[in-house]
């Protein structure tokens, strides 16, 4: 039977008398007393809890090196560097992703080239990279969208057979495994970000984990201005004060006082993504016999350490389009998102001659989905609200 209850946005009362983000940070009174401890330390930037955040990084993502940068951005700018992407150099990512994925390869001169997805995960179709390799391509950068892990198997074998280098945007999967093993120790280089909507926040902030001591040291130095004192290196040594910059490098470092706030979150890391988990399956039990929904798949070898809870609209079994659903959820007071805007609708990408119609999967999906409010700092109040709001309005607009 149709439900009646009258909308938020037709003038009904809102679900919520308070708006619930879509995301967004927990701090409590350890990260505080954390960043105060360093605010009255002898270091506030370039000390020595840059390195233990850094080591930290690395033993829980299972890699033997970790690089912090000011963002996840600088830090996917560093691993294209790192991987020496130049001019004219071809890199296939994904186009369903933050603009971040794509830009860090115009950052260095290259071509950004967008394979499709694969319907199901929503991730980065190995079969759509494969048809689209050439004698310019250096790289892959799948990205782990939602937090589930791309298909990571397939893409370091076409890799390998192709000499390729796979930096991994993981930016929504810090946590996550792949099979057996940790996202951020399979990849050539990776990338996770502590944006206050992730997993753990640094305020701004990001790393890349690798096992690859060659890239280690380019990333070191390329995040502070291309700068090294490191004796072996130099080509002269005048002095113990003496450094040399020897390659165009970035002011990209990490500050001490980001770093302390990093590593009392991870602390309650597990925490977090086990309120995340249970969050989903909540949500998963209460949408999953709505005819207007398709939740999220998830493929078994892959854990997901869920960034991102988002829901498919079946719009044909719906009685309008998804601006409506989705401002209809606004005036609930629940903060939906979509996430993303494929990249090459991006109007400065269309000037670079990207155009629609190469992704069709991507670009279908796109106009089909909606994120739904999910963070640990929620309370399952906080989440019957948005079941309560989903119900409400996807039973008045089913046909």
């Amino acid at each position: 039977m149709k439900n009646t209850e009258k909308l938020a946005i037709h003038g009904g009362e809102p679900i919520r008398d308070t708006y619930l983000p879509y995301g967004k940070q927990w701090i409590d009174e350890k990260d505080i007393q954390a960043v105060v401890d360093i605010l009255k330390s002898d270091y506030l930037t370039t000390g020595p809890t840059i390195s233990q955040f850094e080591r930290k990084i690395a033993k829980f993502v299972d890699a033997k090196y970790a690089v912090t940068f000011a963002n996840g951005t600088a830090a996917l700018h560093g691993a294209c560097f790192a991987a020496c992407i130049q001019e004219n150099d071809e890199v296939i990512t994904t186009p369903l992703t933050f603009v971040a994925s794509a830009n860090c390869i115009l950052y260095q001169g290259g071509k950004p080239v967008f394979a499709d997805i694969d319907p199901n995960t929503y991730n980065i179709s190995p079969q759509s990279v494969r048809t689209l390799i050439t004698e310019k391509t250096k790289a892959i950068i799948p990205v782990d969208f939602t937090g589930q892990p791309a298909d990571l198997d397939e893409i370091v074998t076409i890799a390998k057979e192709n000499n390729l280098v796979v930096i991994e945007d993981a930016a929504h999967a810090l946590g996550a495994t792949y099979k057996s093993s940790r996202v951020g120790s399979i990849s050539d280089m990776t990338m996770f970000s502590f944006h206050p909507v992730k997993h753990i926040t640094t305020g701004e902030g990001g790393v890349i984990t690798t096992n690859n001591e060659h890239y280690y040291e380019k990333l070191i130095q390329f995040k502070s201005h291309g700068i090294t004192r490191n004796s072996s290196k130099l080509t002269e040594n005048q002095g113990s004060w003496y450094y040399e910059m020897q390659f165009l490098g970035y002011n990209y470092r990490m500050t001490d006082i980001q770093a302390a706030l990093g590593l009392s979150q991870l602390n309650r890391l597990k925490r977090f993504i086990e309120v995340r988990k249970e969050y989903v399956e909540m949500y998963n039990n209460a949408f999953q016999h709505i005819t207007g929904i398709t939740i999220p798949f998830q493929s078994g070898e892959r854990n997901s350490s869920w960034h991102l809870y988002i829901i498919r609209l079946n719009l044909e079994r719906l009685s309008v389009g998804r601006k409506d659903i989705f401002e209809a959820m606004m005036k609930e007071n629940i903060g939906v998102n979509v996430h993303y805007i494929p990249v090459h609708f991006q109007p400065y990408y269309k000037t670079m001659g990207y155009r629609r119609g190469t992704c069709p999967n991507a670009e279908k999906l796109y106009e089909e989905i909606i994120t739904l409010p999910l963070y640990p700092a929620m309370t399952v109040y906080d989440v019957k609200d948005v079941i309560r709001a989903v119900q409400k309005v996807f039973s008045f607009y089913t046909k």
